[in-house]
């Protein structure tokens, strides 16, 4: 495992998060009937699924050691991480193919644990403390993930070493949109903590509030860093919207005794593939920059929409940039 641990810049007692926990265990049913054998988080991003590019975002910030919270159905996600000798032999003459087979055994360690039930982001979490213990950890939502030239996760891990606190990432949305998310309030950070990116102090937080009930446009990403103290919070709290017990009514319960809550608000580009519209327009721009494919692939788009006027391509490129909240894509 990387030595991580060690932290120069932490507060003295504090140690940089080294364990990731990833849910997973959700229907996914927005993708049926495909979900129905397939797992949402194996869907692929060209060649790819999108839960190896979530892995990797954790390896590129020096986690190596990452549990993921299953259901039913959802062994094929610890599959894909594993062994294939077979594979391996039939592919000796291959090997930049080799290469790529070998390179999903190589990210991480990967630790499962199965969540019986789905009662909540909050719920699935709490399923981690026998693995995560007191320590701290980033959690991963298994449907997002950054461009891996544009880093969140390795700021967030400074930010939560040196306060103690809970840290949150968030992006702008449009005032319309709110209801799909956690919104917060904030106000600015200490002084102290400008050298990291841009960081907000969170005053509070509020589970998929109505337009004219959000307190601002600042949505929760789905990364979070969290103290092990989270899990008994997790405990104490009641189910809330939808019925569940939210990870976010958990995360405001230690803000008001005390534990600080900051965040850093992302600028850089943001792949949901939550919904179809957003796993399309993610599959779409990330094969439209590859080396390999993407020329030839923005040539065909261009055909395809408009008999080879690649400035209608642009437009398209830039409109599905725009539907999912600018460069926050």
């Amino acid at each position: 495992m990387s030595e991580h641990s060690a932290n120069p810049s932490a507060t003295p007692g504090r140690s940089r998060a080294v364990k990731a926990v990833i849910p997973a265990a959700g229907l996914a049913t927005r993708f049926l009937p495909a979900t129905k054998a397939v797992p949402k988080e194996l869907l692929p991003v060209v060649d790819r699924p999108v839960l190896q590019y979530i892995v990797e975002e954790a390896t590129q910030a020096g986690i190596t050691d990452v549990l993921l919270i299953t259901g039913r159905g959802k062994t094929s996600m610890v599959d894909h991480f594993d062994r294939r000798p077979d594979l391996e032999e039939r592919l000796a003459k291959k090997p930049e193919l080799l290469a790529a087979v070998k390179r999903t055994e190589e990210l991480a360690a990967i630790y499962t644990c199965r969540q019986p039930e789905q009662l909540g982001l909050g719920h699935a979490v709490g399923f981690a403390e026998s693995h995560v213990g007191d320590d701290a950890f980033a959690v991963l939502l298994g449907d997002e993930f950054v461009k891996p030239s544009e880093p969140l996760l390795p700021a967030m891990l400074e930010l939560q070493a040196r306060t103690g606190g809970v840290v949150l990432a968030f992006f702008e949305v449009d005032p319309a949109e709110t209801s799909r998310y956690g919104i917060a309030s904030v106000e600015p950070a200490e002084s102290e903590y400008a050298d990291i990116a841009e960081v907000v102090k969170v005053t509070g937080m509020v589970e998929k509030p109505s337009p004219e009930e959000a307190p601002s446009n600042l949505a929760v990403l789905g990364r979070y860093v969290l103290p092990g103290r989270i899990f008994d919070a997790i405990r104490r709290t009641k189910p809330g919207s939808g019925g569940e017990i939210q990870l976010t009514d958990a995360m405001e319960l230690l803000r008001t005794e005390g534990v600080p809550v900051h965040a850093i608000v992302y600028r850089g580009t943001r792949y949901d593939t939550g919904m179809p519209l957003g796993y399309l327009q993610t599959v779409v721009q990330i094969a439209a920059e590859r080396d390999d494919l993407g020329a030839e692939f923005r040539k065909w788009l261009a055909e395809f929409v408009n008999k080879g006027d690649e400035t209608v391509t642009d437009a398209v490129l830039n409109g599905l940039r725009d539907a999912s909240g600018g460069a926050n894509t």
